[in-house]
Parts: structure tokens; C-alpha cells; sequence
């Protein structure tokens, strides 16, 4: 399998056309036909199902296709890795992270870099604690950061020193909002929106439903998310109340919703995490270094 055929097939994924992708990558029609065919005699699997004028992925295509896109990460990656050695200091540095305001504290240190390695550049991506560790499992991500609790004994890591606050975002005109914290008894009945990964890790440790205790499951979750941006607009359009940290969402004084923190108080700690025995670029060994400088003590 060729790195050069994987990315034909996701031309044609993305384009849901051959003509098309032939078009894009400068190729004839038959050409691609022929390259995405000797694919599928490879593989032993039909990838794409063929229509008069477009075609869709199987379930097979779509596996490929999540494959494919991991692989060519990774490819690129590296192949960006081997470049940065070829002159000073450059290249790319990797972080994912939940949605946290400790993305300052990492913030800061990437400014401080900037000055001293601006050839260095920076890819952050967002996502919930599994998806981190998926991706920096595969090489995906050089760093993540995760909220607690999470499982981080396979990994090294640095404890960051804030600690983020969880509570409940509400419409200012909702009843709740002229109370100063919110108690686990007015959460009890009413309609709530919590993260996916809040659902799905409820017996796992998870700190808000490790708070609520034994009645977690008896809450009326009308929706679930993944991060709260979409969840603060669906909170505006009074659809419940969100359980979140806070800082992430809009409540200033022009906003029409409004962050009450849980009583008694639940805080999360945080931890930078990266995979035991990586050897890093560059760039990375730059960026953990910084790290440790700031943060070891």
C-alpha cells in the first residue's frame, strides 16, 4: 500500500467523485480509476460504491479512510520532524487538550518560545480526555493535557498548578441564577446538558458524577456534548442547564448567561502528559524542556 494511492483514495473520498479527484491531483480519469481499483485488488475489499455521477464510501472506504488520514498524519509529521534537523531549531510541536483554561498556562510558555525558536510552529488539538490519549498513543499529539480524573500512569507528566472549577451555565433569567453556587438538590429535576465524556466515564472516576453520588444516573441529561461552545448557544436557547468549568463559555456582562459554581466545592487538577520513552523532535524537546522549567517545581 502506497502513501501516494492513499492519498488518491481520499482525494476521492473528499471529492465523491473520481473525475473529480482526478482533476484536483492532476491526473487522468482512467488513471485514478485504475490506481483506486489496484487499491481495492490489494486490499481484497470493495472501497467505493459506484454511481452514475458520484461516488460513496462502503463501510470498508470509511475505515480506510479514518486509516488513511491517521497514517498521512503521521507521514507528515515525520517527515516535517527530519526537515526541522536539517536546520536550526524549527518545526512542529503537537498538543491536544479538553477545554480548560490551563491552555493559558501553556499559552505563555509558546509566546516565551516565539522569541527565542521562531521557526517552531504550533498545532493544538481539542478533544475530550480518550481522544487525546488515542492520538497520543498513535503519535499523533507529542503532549496532551488532561483534566482529572484521568488514568495517566502509562504516560509522563507535569502537574500544572491551577486547578479548574466546575459549576452550571444558565440564562441570567433563569430562577437559578439569583443564587450564588448551585447544591446537588437543585440539580435533581431539572434538564441538564453534560459532557459526552462526563457520561461515559460516570463510573470511572469522573469528578461531577463522583460529586452528585449514587443518583448520577436518575439526572434528566436532555443533551450531550462535546465541547461547550455549541452547548452555550443551546443553553441560550433555553434548552437546560450546562455542568461545566468555568471561564469556557461567555458570562460577561453582555452575555445572556451567567456561571454559578457547585457547593460544596468540586475543582479538577490538571496534568500535561506525554508517552514514556518518546524520543521528540527538536521542537518537542525545545517545548518539554520549557515545560519542566516552568512547571517541574
Amino acid at each position: 500500500m502506497e502513501i501516494r494511492v492513499l492519498r488518491y483514495f481520499l482525494a476521492v473520498a473528499r471529492e465523491e467523485s473520481i473525475t473529480a479527484a482526478a482533476n484536483f491531483l492532476h491526473l487522468t480519469q482512467p488513471t485514478l480509476s485504475r490506481q483506486i481499483h489496484d487499491l481495492e485488488e490489494e486490499l481484497g475489499q470493495q472501497l467505493l460504491i459506484r454511481k452514475s455521477h458520484r461516488v460513496a464510501l462502503t463501510p470498508e472506504g470509511m475505515l480506510l479512510r479514518k486509516r488513511a488520514e491517521e497514517i498521512l498524519s503521521m507521514v507528515d509529521k515525520t517527515e516535517s520532524e527530519f526537515r526541522s534537523l536539517e536546520t536550526t531549531i524549527s518545526g512542529d510541536v503537537y498538543i491536544g487538550s479538553g477545554e480548560t483554561q490551563a491552555v493559558r498556562q501553556i499559552a505563555r510558555i509558546i509566546r516565551q518560545l516565539q522569541q527565542d525558536y521562531p521557526d517552531i510552529h504550533y498545532h493544538m488539538h481539542s478533544g475530550n480526555a480518550q481522544d487525546i490519549t488515542d492520538r497520543l498513543d498513535n503519535g499523533l499529539l507529542d503532549f496532551g493535557v488532561l483534566i482529572q480524573p484521568a488514568d495517566i500512569t502509562k504516560y509522563d507528566s507535569l502537574v500544572l498548578p491551577d486547578k479548574d472549577v466546575w459549576g452550571v451555565i444558565m440564562r441570567k433569567d433563569s430562577p437559578l441564577a439569583a443564587k450564588q453556587s448551585v447544591c446537588k438538590e437543585d440539580l435533581r429535576f431539572l434538564p441538564l446538558l453534560c459532557s459526552r465524556q462526563a457520561i461515559l466515564s460516570q463510573r470511572h472516576g469522573n469528578a461531577f458524577a463522583s460529586w452528585f453520588g449514587s443518583e448520577f444516573e436518575k439526572l434528566n441529561i436532555v443533551c450531550t456534548y462535546n465541547l461547550i461552545y455549541n452547548a452555550a448557544i443551546m443553553v441560550e436557547e433555553g434548552i437546560g442547564y450546562a455542568v461545566t468549568l468555568d471561564h469556557l463559555a461567555n458570562t460577561s456582562a453582555n452575555s445572556a448567561l451567567c456561571f454559578r459554581p457547585l457547593v460544596p466545592r468540586l475543582e479538577s487538577g490538571l496534568n500535561i502528559v506525554w508517552k514514556k520513552y518518546q524520543i521528540f523532535s527538536p521542537a518537542a524537546e525545545i517545548f518539554l524542556q520549557r515545560l519542566q522549567q516552568a512547571f517541574e517545581a
